[in-house]
């Protein structure tokens, strides 16, 4: 059985608070904490490096999911997993070598996954969808937090779905689906609906004054959900 897991990002978060913030989405009911880090060459923002991650690791026990926006990506994937993360995802056209990018991550006891640009399309995954822990669909361009939710999303998450699970029926192991970009109340309903498993929130979780009113307010809309399509909403 899929099940609905919330993952707020920190590109959202004070970063002067930066231990503060993620304590109190910890406390708040997150399933995971998403890290963006951009390198102002692939996208043109500049976040944070491994060394932050580092640095935050000892204040939360929860899966820190790393989103490299990065290029090249395989010295940062090295970097990172030493500095605690447990799911490392890049771009395909950030890498000369999909396949063992994949690999590489693996091979430092993280899970893999492979981020999806809007204009991205599904055949990126044919080799390789086998081999990945998720699959993060942007559902903006990436590089800025606080944009709008691109619509196409949902037909690119339903022609997704499908592949997905069969994917899993072959390996007989979980492969999420993820969304990243413009998540909130009112439309995370028809997200999951399209076929989404992890939600990326940002402004939606960080923006609030009662971190565990949003997330919950988030979840309660995941509920709507659950009895329409077998899914188990974590409580």
């Amino acid at each position: 059985m899929r099940e609905f897991l919330i993952a707020p990002s920190l590109l959202s978060a004070d970063f002067a608070r930066l231990a503060d913030e993620i304590r109190d989405v910890s406390a708040a009911g997150a399933d995971w904490i998403h890290l963006d880090v951009m390198d102002h060459h692939y996208v043109p923002n500049l976040t944070v490096g491994p060394l932050v991650c580092e640095a935050i690791r000892p204040y939360t026990t929860l899966p820190f999911d790393v989103h490299l926006m990065t290029t090249p990506v395989d010295p940062l994937v090295t970097m990172f997993a030493e500095a605690g993360a447990n799911l490392i995802s890049f771009h395909p056209e950030a890498t000369l070598h999909v396949h063992r990018t994949i690999e590489l991550i693996r091979s430092h006891g993280a899970q893999a996954g492979l981020a999806l640009n809007p204009a991205t399309p599904l055949a990126v995954l044919d080799h390789v969808l086998d081999m990945l822990d998720v699959v993060l669909v942007m559902s903006v361009n990436p590089g800025f937090g606080g944009q709008a939710f691109i619509e196409a999303t949902l037909g690119k998450l339903r022609l997704l779905r499908p592949r997905v699970d069969a994917a899993m029926q072959r390996t007989g192991r979980p492969i999420l689906i993820e969304v990243d970009g413009g998540v909130k109340v009112s439309n995370i309903a028809r997200i999951a609906e399209a076929g989404a498993d992890v939600f990326v929130a940002g402004s939606a979780v960080f923006g609030a004054d009662d971190r565990a009113q949003a997330i919950r307010g988030l979840r309660a809309e995941l509920a709507t959900v659950e009895e329409r399509v077998g899914i188990a909403v974590p409580q």
